[in-house]
């Protein structure tokens, strides 16, 4: 299969890239390295520095032929969404629509989009929430998102391309970059590996749903190899952790006893929030196979391992 993968040189974009490879794809990366890196890149993959907003991106679609595209360039960081909603506007959905209007007109097959599970949804009438649950967003980078999946599926309607959204919960693992909302693993572990006081934003009893990159890795590929029905799949642990919890556990891998600052609570962040990932089980074969801790010890080594060769 010849996969282009937007935002390929960022964290989760980047891992997806190495699994293709590593199974035998051909694999094309656009990205412009707004959060992405060149350390991140595989050599093995076709590069393009573009931004998804760029009619250029017509003209590599055209060359290229892929039979996928796998779309994970966009703007991020929450905060950021409330602060400039017209700029996270553009990425996210302009850039998005522009993405899908290149795919019509070059024959693309299937788009697999990664969306959100907790920004889409807002606060959640009852827990674990699945696809079923009422979209209502609280802030515009979960609008967009939503916005994003609603074009994906007149597509899918009106050119037949096929478009799978995939509801990520908090991804977290190596290559993590410490801003945006879903850093605060990396946030965290770069704190207490340099003796430095992280903060608790709230009292620290608010509860996300955190999955390891590479069970996120797993569901693309099912998702891009596999004849499945479109629409929308929760990917999670199925699992709430608080954050005082999650600075625990990650305080004991580090062997950090350094304890963090609670500071006032941020607008547009949700009490709690965990996803019903049942579809992508009985659909695609999919679950959460990393518990948490292991996964965090493995980020933590991934960490160790960065800072050794800097230093």
């Amino acid at each position: 299969m010849r996969v282009l993968v937007t935002g390929g040189a960022g964290f989760i974009g980047s891992h997806i890239v190495d699994r293709l490879i590593d199974e035998g794809h051909s694999v094309l990366v656009v990205d412009d390295l707004s959060t992405g890196s060149t350390r991140n890149l595989n050599p093995r993959a076709k590069y393009y520095y573009l931004d998804i907003q760029d009619e250029e991106l017509e003209r590599i679609l055209q060359k290229e032929q892929p039979d996928a595209v796998c779309h994970h360039a966009a703007q991020i960081d929450v905060r950021k969404s409330l602060i400039d909603p017209v700029h996270d506007t553009l990425i996210n959905v302009a850039g998005s629509v522009n993405l899908l209007e290149c795919c019509r007109r070059s024959s693309v097959g299937k788009v697999v989009f990664a969306s959100s599970g907790g920004a889409i949804y807002g606060s959640p009438e009852y827990l674990p929430i699945s696809e079923g649950h009422t979209i209502r967003p609280i802030v515009p980078y979960g609008l967009a998102k939503s916005v994003v999946e609603q074009y994906i599926a007149l597509y899918e309607r009106l050119y037949e391309i096929d478009g799978i959204c995939l509801r990520y919960g908090n991804v977290y693992g190596p290559r993590q970059d410490i801003g945006g909302e879903a850093g605060v693993v990396a946030i965290f572990v770069g704190k207490l590996l340099d003796g430095d006081q992280a903060s608790i934003f709230g009292d620290g009893r608010q509860q996300r749903d955190y999955i390891y990159v590479d069970d996120v890795v797993d569901a693309n590929m099912a998702a891009l190899v596999k004849d499945i029905p479109g629409g929308a799949y929760n990917i999670g642990s199925g699992i709430g952790t608080s954050v005082t919890d999650l600075y625990g556990q990650i305080a004991r891998a580090i062997q950090g006893n350094q304890p963090p600052e609670y500071r006032p609570a941020r607008p547009g962040e949700l009490d709690k929030i965990w996803l019903n990932s049942d579809r992508a089980a009985a659909v695609m074969g999919w679950s959460a196979k990393t518990p948490l801790a292991d996964g965090l010890r493995m980020t933590v080594d991934s960490w160790r391992s960065a800072l050794a060769m800097v230093g």
